[in-house]
């Protein structure tokens, strides 16, 4: 199984491999963006409080869960085991849809704080918006080629 792992074949990398391996590299974005979403989000006033939680437990689980996932493949915690590559697929495929519906509910929230708010807070809530989108696209990607590794073990 060392010589799949390490050519980039169909099972997950372990070491600092993580880091040269796609789409494995994605982890490291991921774990930025999300941290900016996080920032942003707690630090911006939204007039919608259920809102704010959910954005706010999506990127504070996924910036866990891809933290957490990372240290797991650094130190090798997965020996190869084809189970991990489902965990692999399936969690970037729940972790893109979270943030899919906090970037949709964050955008309307936005949207809808146009007027009465200080220039400042509806600023930092249209970056949380981006942010918000491009960790989406991220997951997205993440997922898609989670899946074809899933797929051809």
């Amino acid at each position: 199984m060392a010589p799949a792992a390490a050519s980039g074949g169909s099972s997950l990398p372990s070491g600092f491999s993580v880091f040269t391996t796609f789409p494995d590299l994605l982890f490291i974005l991921e774990f930025i963006f999300g941290g900016l979403v996080w920032i942003l989000v707690a630090s911006s006033l939204v007039p919608i409080p259920l809102v704010q939680g959910w954005v706010m437990f999506v990127s504070v689980f996924c910036f866990v869960a891809t933290t957490a996932l990372l240290v797991l493949y650094i130190i090798g915690a997965h020996g190869g085991e084809s189970s991990w590559v489902t965990l692999d697929a399936a969690y970037q495929c729940v972790a893109a849809l979270f943030y899919l519906s906090a970037s949709v509910l964050e955008a309307l929230a936005t949207i809808s704080m146009q007027d009465g708010f200080t220039y400042k807070h509806y600023h930092e809530n249209i970056a949380a918006v981006v942010f918000s989108y491009v960790v989406t696209l991220l997951y997205v990607v993440h997922a898609v080629f989670s899946l074809i590794r899933w797929k051809s073990s």
